[in-house]
């Protein structure tokens, strides 16, 4: 049958959304979309039958699970979901926020080659050291802004939190925290992991639906823009104090400074 699904990665963009949900479905109780609904953020009104009728077919002892990571920072998100299942799991996937401001800007730049420089996006004022946070690129990474407003439908306890960078660096290690979370037994482990050295990134060594590697697609793993080092400093104080309120809240410490 087709269900609502009981946990769903809200975010965040760039942040290692699209490499949890390959991994994460590579598990035989799992089954996942494999594109973005948007349901919760622009196609709310379709109503939650659309939604429904989207997902994979599941087992009874499947969980299904979608992404979109535009919800974490979707005003609305928290309330509907919650409307849909206050028993929802929420994945949030979090990186440096400097690291994955560049890496978002990497990505506009590749389909609008015109766009104004990462510094001139950044900055309202440069020399007074005025961070423009109504740049989406730099609002996203202001995480413990974002999670105050799904703490008031959630308890902490509904959300995992994964380290974009340890995703990287010990995928079955986070993958493995993952499948705690969904209380389903530890099936992805290490074997099921290789490091691509061209990319960059950890891949998996066969997928569920064939037996051949899966590596994230072209766009994964692409060099990022050179910026100058005294912008990524003044960037770096920025993020600070909601990186230090970010782990306070969450109780963990994601080591970004």
């Amino acid at each position: 049958a087709k269900r609502l699904p009981r946990a769903i990665v809200v975010g965040v963009k760039k942040g290692g959304t699209r490499a949890v949900l390959e991994f994460i479905r590579a598990h035989p109780e799992v089954r996942a979309l494999g594109t973005e609904p948007h349901f919760f953020d622009r196609n709310y009104d379709r109503g939650l039958e659309w939604y429904r009728s989207l997902m994979p077919r599941t087992l009874d002892s499947q969980i299904t699970v979608e992404k979109t990571p535009s919800y974490f920072v979707t005003k609305e998100a928290p309330r509907r979901i919650f409307n849909m299942s206050r028993d929802t799991k929420l994945i949030v996937v979090v990186r440096n926020p400097v690291t994955r401001a560049i890496s978002d800007y990497t990505q506009t730049l590749s389909k609008k080659p015109d766009i104004p420089t990462f510094e001139g996006l950044s900055f309202r004022n440069r020399s007074l050291g005025l961070v423009d946070t109504s740049w989406n690129a730099i609002r996203i990474g202001m995480y413990a802004v974002h999670l105050e407003s799904w703490l008031q439908y959630f308890p902490l306890s509904q959300i995992h939190f994964v380290s974009g960078e340890k995703l990287i660096t010990d995928p079955a290690g986070e993958m493995g925290k993952v499948q705690d979370f969904l209380g389903i037994k530890r099936v992805i482990t290490d074997k099921h992991f290789y490091f691509n050295k061209t990319k960059g990134f950890p891949c998996l060594k066969k997928s569920e639906s064939s037996g051949l590697p899966r590596c994230l697609g072209k766009s994964k793993g692409r060099t990022h823009v050179q910026i100058d080092p005294e912008v990524i400093e003044q960037l770096r104080d920025f993020y600070r104090p909601y990186n230090i309120k970010f782990y306070e809240t969450v109780g963990q410490d994601f080591r970004w400074e």
